[in-house]
């Protein structure tokens, strides 16, 4: 089996450098041809944009003002166009935030990712992300589809039915969230229905807990991460040597300080910065919010690029729980929907295994509150089940959190 996917992973880290950003002046080029990235980079000059130091003088963009700037430039933000002919789907992602998909194979560049993770031409990958508006589905799909496997497209829930499928199909892997991968195991088990065919996974969308990665090797199975998102694709991936995430070939990274475009020391926690080479759909500079660092030197394995930590948290309190994101915005929301309710806090902790909301609510004490009602808005607004507790007025701090995590990713 060959160990990897092409000779890209393994080149020089200076021919590597010097490669891509003899690219980037083309890509912001080709950026400046849309009217979003015109007026994000109108002051910058392609042809000086040739090394990390010179990246680090363009504006970031964050991920949490995609959603305003598409409001306002329909439908995209100007940052590609809908009436290109490589574009062939259009998805809504929460937010919410609009993304496309070009023509291309792999538009998001995860066949890297998945062949570290050991798959191979002709296995079977059952397939849980949603191929419902969001992209999550087609991200790994078409990937998948790419290396040769044949995929399940088996979607969020209905956990009966893919049941029926995994017994029928016998998959290899499992493509997911990290702990649906569990919960359709331990039904297989009470139903006493064989998993064994299962032998490697493949998550992202949310923290693999150590605990959890434990549980699935005890089980058989070799879990790999990735990170991802819609808008710049894969990000990075674990490989065998599981010590961090090696940076995909297709893009940049930058660890800056949070709040900011200045990059950090190698080692220190910061914000991740990515810049995509997607002529469709290019990202300059995305700020995602999410939390990482740069690990020293090359990964054991022998791939050369830049590794990160991992996912470290978010920079700010928008947070992933079962693999969506849930943003402050909607928090407020439910409060307007729910004008009797005073402060409200969203608690995410872990139940077992798997993530679990509580909303904190504060009510005067003669104001009644539907419980119900507010459980039914919260998944109406969120996506997301959640419990709802009811606590006192003045019970929570005055410390402006909104989304507080409670999730503990060391253990």
């Amino acid at each position: 089996m060959t160990q990897y996917f092409d000779n890209l992973e393994v080149r020089d880290p200076e021919v590597r450098t010097n490669s891509q950003f003899t690219l980037l002046p083309g890509l912001i080029r080709r950026a400046k041809s849309f009217p979003g990235w015109a007026e994000q980079l109108k002051y910058i000059s392609p042809e000086e944009i040739t090394s990390w130091d010179a990246l680090a003088t363009l504006p970031v963009l964050r991920k949490s003002e995609l959603s305003d700037l598409q409001k306002q430039r329909p439908p995209l933000g100007g940052f590609a166009s809908p009436e290109a002919g490589d574009i062939s789907r259009l998805f809504e992602s929460p937010g919410p935030i609009f993304e496309p998909q070009g023509a291309s194979r792999d538009f998001w560049r995860a066949t890297r990712a998945l062949f570290a993770a050991g798959f191979r031409s002709g296995d079977v990958a059952h397939n849980t992300f949603s191929y419902h508006l969001t992209p999550g589905g087609w991200i790994l799909d078409s990937a998948l589809r790419s290396l040769g496997c044949q995929v399940i497209p088996a979607g969020t829930g209905n956990t009966e039915q893919q049941i029926s499928a995994i017994t029928q199909f016998r998959p290899d892997g499992y493509v997911g969230v990290p702990d649906f991968l569990k919960i359709l195991l331990e039904k297989m088990d009470d139903a006493g229905v064989e998993s064994g065919s299962i032998r490697k996974a493949f998550v992202s969308g949310g923290a693999l807990f150590p605990s959890l990665r434990e549980y699935y090797k005890e089980r058989g199975i070799q879990v790999f991460q990735g990170y991802a998102t819609a808008d710049v694709g894969m990000i990075a991936y674990e490989s065998e040597a599981l010590e961090g995430m090696i940076i995909d070939e297709g893009c940049l990274v930058e660890i800056v300080r949070p709040g900011t475009g200045t990059p950090v020391e190698d080692g220190e926690v910061g914000e991740v910065v990515v810049t995509s080479f997607n002529r469709t759909y290019p990202m300059i500079r995305l700020a995602t919010g999410d939390l990482s660092s740069i690990l020293e030197g090359p990964s054991p394995c022998g791939r050369t690029n830049r590794r990160i930590k991992g996912w470290m948290g978010r920079a700010d309190q928008t947070t992933k729980i079962k693999g969506m994101f849930v943003h402050p915005s909607q928090v407020a929301e439910i409060g307007k929907q729910h004008p009797e309710l005073g402060k409200l806090r969203l608690v995410v902790s872990r139940e077992g295994e798997t993530d679990k909301m509580t909303l904190q609510a504060e009510t005067a004490g003669d104001v009644s509150a539907d419980v119900t009602g507010i459980e039914e808005t919260v998944k109406q607004v969120t996506k997301l089940s959640s419990d709802v507790e009811l606590i006192a007025a003045g019970t929570l701090p005055n410390d402006g959190l909104v989304i507080a995590d409670k999730r503990d990713y060391e253990t």
